[in-house]
């Protein structure tokens, strides 16, 4: 295994400054989120980029991003720039026509799977990636600055509509899979939309796939009624309902904007996303032998082992998805990705693709003729406890330095590209400051579920009175629990 080596960065910016967190930026509507605040957005992306080329815009079905997308649209086309209106669409949609269309940016409107007052912006560049932390930091002096400014009516962009977008991306993953196998099958598959962006390619992608389908959550309502847009165990528990019952091989769950995917087997069990990883990797590896997969730090020690196993080599970066994308890249990677869902397919679309994820899966089970639960049963069995900790900005980085020091001298390997991974004769843990809340992610795992509660209880310990300590007495040393 090999491990990303952590970028240079220069001094953070002040709180106040900071506008984008992992993905983007996500804001409450109405509080942070209003249409000055939007205009200035719109007004620094076109500062940025010149006052020139062309910008994709879409977005997902959440109640306000129709009006938040005009408003960048606006905005930009005010600043010089050209805009293409792609509608609403997935994000790995949007991604993936930014590429091919040539544009120098792409402008996702979406909140992800975060819950319903929340709306933000994914931007991506030229390669349908993330834009880099470098182009973030310019739009968020610009923005901070007030120096972005509107051109005369002369020179403002032209907005027009792009009617093709979903049917560009949708032949490229038919491509880019075994159609013909999958057909020969012909899956009964139970696909819950989640009332997000799935439903204009999901719906469309499986029956072309020669899957009989049948579909939950499949009208578009940004309020969410069928359940929270995180496709979690707790939100999917209509979709393990039927699975089994109406005779499925294959449940299948996107997220708001379907960048993420997850699955339940034929017997209405739902996979865990490092499950799922580890078990695309190893499909990776049987296609190519001896090649490397690349993903992020809190993946699961079960990846480790079957990429071990089949003989190829893990690159591991931070996590997030520009950080895996460009690993790919680098790396010259067959197939990467998270454990949160996300997965990258780098012939089809370097960046995480829901809709492909699920085709790619459809193929293994038809190549293989066997269910879902026999080939995760196959896989090496760990348990991953996963806990949010209240994490003020004020005192990460006083208390990350702390969490280094406690754990290290016991750990028999350490990891420090994205917050503190410390590896253990029982387990691991990684104490990991989230880039979009005021949280700690704490992560946790073992071969059996008791010791990796206790380790995630441990961590939970130390942060929770590090950051205690430093809070009550902001003058003293930091003393752990």
């Amino acid at each position: 295994m090999r491990e990303g080596q952590e970028p240079h960065t220069a001094a953070p910016p002040r709180a106040e400054s900071r506008l984008f967190g992992t993905d983007g930026i996500r804001k409450v509507v109405g509080k942070e989120i209003t249409p000055d605040f939007l205009s200035g957005i719109g007004l620094a992306v076109g500062e940025h980029l010149e006052h020139q080329g062309t910008v994709l815009v879409a977005w997902d079905f959440r109640t306000t991003s129709p009006g938040i997308a005009r408003i960048l649209a606006g905005s930009l086309q005010l600043s010089g720039v050209d805009v293409v209106e792609m509608g609403p669409m997935p994000t790995p949609c949007l991604q993936f026509n930014v590429r091919e269309l040539h544009a120098q940016m792409g402008l996702m409107v979406t909140a992800s799977h975060n819950p319903c007052e929340f709306n933000g912006i994914k931007f991506c560049g030229p390669l349908g990636l993330e834009i880099p932390p470098l182009d973030e930091r310019q739009i968020e002096e610009l923005f901070w600055s007030k120096r972005a400014r509107s051109v005369p009516w002369d020179r403002a962009g032209r907005i027009r509509p792009d009617v093709d977008g979903v049917d560009r991306y949708l032949s490229s993953i038919l491509r880019h899979v075994d159609v013909g196998a999958i057909r020969a099958w012909a899956p009964r598959v139970v696909l819950d939309c989640g009332n997000g962006t799935s439903i204009v390619t999901s719906p469309r992608l499986l029956p072309a796939l020669g899957c009989r389908l049948t579909t939950l959550n499949a009208n578009p309502d940004g309020s969410f009624p069928g359940h929270p847009s995180e496709p979690s165990p707790a939100n999917l528990t209509d979709l393990a309902r039927l699975v089994p019952t109406s005779g499925a091989a294959l449940g299948i769950a996107h997220d708001g904007d379907t960048d993420r995917i997850a699955f339940i087997d034929e017997k209405g069990q739902y996979v865990p996303g490092e499950v799922t990883l580890a078990l695309l990797a190893k499909e990776a590896l049987r296609r190519h032998p001896g090649a490397t997969i690349v993903t992020s730090v809190t993946s699961s020690t079960c990846i480790e082992d079957v990429v071990r196993e089949c003989g190829g080599e893990l690159f591991v970066t931070r996590s997030g998805s520009l950080a895996v994308a460009v690993g790919v890249a680098e790396q010259h990677a067959p197939f990467g990705g998270e454990e949160n869902g996300h997965y990258y397919w780098p012939d089809h679309q370097n960046a995480p693709d829901g809709p492909m994820s699920s085709a790619m899966v459809l193929e293994l089970l038809a190549a293989t003729k066997r269910p879902f639960s026999e080939l995760v049963r196959e896989l090496p069995q760990y348990h991953l406890v996963k806990t949010r900790v209240d994490f003020p900005g004020e005192v990460r980085a006083a208390v990350m330095r702390r969490v280094e020091e406690e754990l290290a001298p016991k750990a028999e390997r350490l990891i420090t590209i994205d917050g503190v991974k410390a590896y253990y004769s029982e387990g691991w843990v990684l104490v990991r400051p989230s880039g979009t809340e005021p949280i700690c992610r704490i992560f946790s795992e073992s071969r059996r579920i008791e010791q990796a509660q206790a380790l995630n209880d441990r961590a939970v310990q130390l942060v929770e009175g590090l950051v205690t300590d430093l809070l009550s007495s902001p003058g003293r040393e930091i003393r752990a629990p």
